[in-house]
């Protein structure tokens, strides 16, 4: 299934309305601006605040939680006075990155936090869910990874989309195994277009393109 940014947008706003929050936290850009977009249609995220953090991968087969800063460091210091709390990002996957955010704030701001995100795994919203609720615009059923898989199209080529820790961060498409598993039957294609991006990219030719 491809799923455009109206759609998923759509699809979040559709699940009720919100008084606008006190403070927002995006989750590093990605979330950002995402909170941005869904605020420009509901007026719901005046006070957006950016935290970087991010999965990598610890080169034991796991993932470990990463950040220029704690995250904890990076919070607002009036968060702990908030009536309302708006914790988002664009996709919960893991859920790991969404669940450390979460376990940062204190628990009285907890008690007043909601999260949203414009796609999610059904199984990883659960552990999310017991420590705040969630508003989804998608979540698919199925296990993680064997079942339910997302994409961005733009991590195809941009070598931030798989971090690795003390290692330089790879595109998708520096994964064949994976490109085959999305792409079964045209992933030798798809790997060369992206590589053929990629060089583009990466000597300057390439026209610059707006995300979305």
């Amino acid at each position: 299934m491809v799923l455009t940014l109206a759609e998923q947008l759509d699809a979040l706003v559709a699940h009720g309305e919100h008084a606008p929050f006190a403070h927002t936290i995006g989750i590093g850009r990605a979330g950002a601006r995402v909170a941005a977009q869904v605020h420009a249609r509901t007026g719901w995220f005046p006070a957006i605040h950016r935290v970087d953090v991010w999965r990598e991968e610890d080169g034991r087969g796991g993932y470990v939680v990463s950040g220029p800063a704690p995250i904890a460091s990076q919070l607002p210091s009036a968060l702990g006075e908030a009536t309302s709390i708006a914790v988002v990002d664009d996709t919960v996957f893991s859920g790991l990155t969404m669940r450390a955010v979460l376990a940062a704030l204190l628990p009285a701001a907890r008690r007043h936090t909601r999260v949203f995100c414009l796609r999610a795994v059904a199984e990883s919203l659960e552990p999310v869910a017991r420590l705040a609720p969630v508003t989804a615009g998608f979540a698919p059923p199925g296990r993680i990874h064997e079942d339910v898989s997302f994409i961005n199209a733009s991590g195809l080529v941009d070598r931030t989309a798989i971090r690795r820790a003390g290692q330089p961060s790879l595109a998708f498409f520096e994964r064949p195994e994976w490109i085959h598993a999305w792409f079964p039957g045209d992933h030798e294609e798809v790997i060369a277009i992206c590589r053929e991006l990629r060089a583009e990219l990466d000597s300057g030719s390439a026209a610059p393109r707006a995300e979305g």
